[in-house]
């Protein structure tokens, strides 16, 4: 090792350090597919020594899981920093604060949505099921729906369709850029509206 490459130390309590070494992992993880990384390279990337990584997170998988549930994991502010309001502001709302949340780490975001060079991989997978269930969840919330509602995993099902077309709206813009975020957010925002004041009446009937 160069003077150089030499890991460049800095006094961070461990919570901070664990925190730079994952930061520098989604990074990477976003700008790579995952055979591509490797934790030499994260801990070039941090500047702290290969050792602490798995320290911290054990191995390279187990870090990239890490960064992948944390890409999409909805926190339950996103429901409750949603305004009071009509249906429509509260759409809104809710699109404007997703699209902001994933504009923030849009490289992270679209390779947790399409993971490449891991393989299949049932953890991932599992954490990708989880987090369109947990996801529908919060949105069935944010629209005013109880937990409690005898139906709710119908209504789950129905707000997982909707999951699809969100990270295929995501792509088009952050990644195809064929879209920008007026108009994905548009249509986004639109198709939630329709989904809760048409589709989910409409299912609840055809259920009776």
């Amino acid at each position: 090792m160069t003077a150089g490459s030499a890991p460049k130390w800095r006094r961070l309590e461990p919570d901070e350090r664990r925190e730079q070494i994952f930061a520098c992992a989604a990074e990477l993880f976003g700008e790579r597919p995952y055979a591509a990384v490797s934790t030499a390279d994260i801990a070039a990337r941090a500047g702290v020594a290969r050792g602490l990584i798995n320290h911290y997170f054990g191995t390279k998988r187990e870090l990239y899981l890490a960064v992948v549930r944390r890409a999409l994991t909805l926190p339950p502010s996103a429901v409750t920093t949603l305004p009071d309001g009509s249906l429509a502001e509260r759409t809104d709302a809710a699109v404007d604060w997703f699209l902001d949340m994933v504009s923030k780490q849009q490289k992270t975001w679209l390779a947790a949505i399409t993971p490449e060079g891991i393989g299949r991989d049932e953890e991932v997978e599992r954490i990708l099921d989880e987090a369109d269930r947990d996801a529908a969840g919060l949105v069935l919330e944010a629209m005013g729906f109880s937990r409690d509602d005898d139906r709710w995993e119908q209504l789950i099902a129905v707000i997982r369709t909707y999951a699809g077309m969100v990270k295929a709206a995501s792509r088009e813009w952050l990644d195809r850029e064929t879209l920008n975020r007026s108009q994905v957010h548009t249509v986004l925002s639109q198709v939630l509206r329709t989904l809760v004041a048409d589709v989910i009446p409409r299912a609840r009937t055809q259920s009776s």
